[in-house]
């Protein structure tokens, strides 16, 4: 089975395809930003790859939510819940982790199904 990646770099890419699904490298926002903008940064990110992917919201399966700080979990969940109405919910855990950068404070991976 063909594997596609997208935006392969040294590290990483920032998505690969297999099959029918697609699976997200994390998506970070601007550093030093708020909780409200990094989350919006990194969910028009996420809109960008499932497009660039033949994916969409409706079709994601999985995300997992890093925050640096679960006393941000509210304020990131106020962008999440607006981006997400009137969608198909994907599965999704959220967590605290200490992220590569002490000034990101949001981080998702998301997993999703071709449209």
């Amino acid at each position: 089975m063909t594997i596609t990646r997208i935006d392969q770099g040294p590290r990483m890419s920032e998505a690969v395809i297999h099959g029918d699904t697609i699976y997200l490298a994390g998506q970070v926002g601007a550093p030093g930003e708020s909780v409200t903008e990094q989350t919006r940064a990194v969910l028009a990110e996420i809109d960008a790859l499932l497009e660039r992917t033949g994916s969409s919201r409706d079709h994601m399966l999985r995300a997992q939510i890093w925050l640096a700080d679960m006393a941000d979990f509210a304020e990131m969940n106020a962008v999440w819940d607006a981006w997400i109405a009137h969608h198909a919910a994907p599965a999704r855990a959220t967590g605290e982790a200490k992220l590569a950068s002490p000034d990101y404070k949001v981080e998702i991976i998301v997993t999703a199904a071709r449209a």
